[in-house]
Parts: C-alpha cells; sequence; structure tokens
C-alpha cells in the first residue's frame, strides 16, 4: 500500500477537536456543543466516553447558521 494515493482508500487528512476547542471556537458553553452533537444537527465521533467534531463540520454548521439568520 505504500505510495497509495487517496483515490485508492486513504483517508484525506482530517483535524479532530475536542469539545471544549469547539465551544471556544463557537464561543458557547460545553453543554451546547453536546447538544448539537446529540440532535445530529453537528456531526461528531464518539472516541471512547468523549466526542471529536472534524474541523469542517463545525465551518459547515457555522456557515449554514449564519445564512439561516441572513
Amino acid at each position: 500500500m505504500a505510495g497509495a494515493s487517496n483515490a485508492e482508500g486513504r483517508l484525506p487528512e482530517v483535524r479532530f477537536l475536542t469539545v471544549a476547542e469547539v465551544a471556544t471556537l463557537m464561543r458557547v458553553s460545553k453543554m451546547t456543543v453536546y447538544r448539537l452533537v446529540h440532535s445530529n444537527e453537528l456531526t461528531a465521533v464518539r472516541v471512547g466516553r468523549s466526542f471529536r467534531v472534524p474541523e469542517h463540520a463545525v465551518h459547515e454548521y457555522l456557515r449554514g447558521a449564519f445564512s439561516e439568520s441572513a
């Protein structure tokens, strides 16, 4: 598999954020982030007992929330 490209099954690099990092980025409480994750409004991956949120999911959520309010 050495030298394989993304088309051959390798995942692109994804930066994952903790709930605390997402809360800081969005300027909301951690509880608000948990509510968004549990309501499936914000994509997250469960790792053990905690969640990790792909950075692109935060940007997509904010882009969608911004366009709805405009």
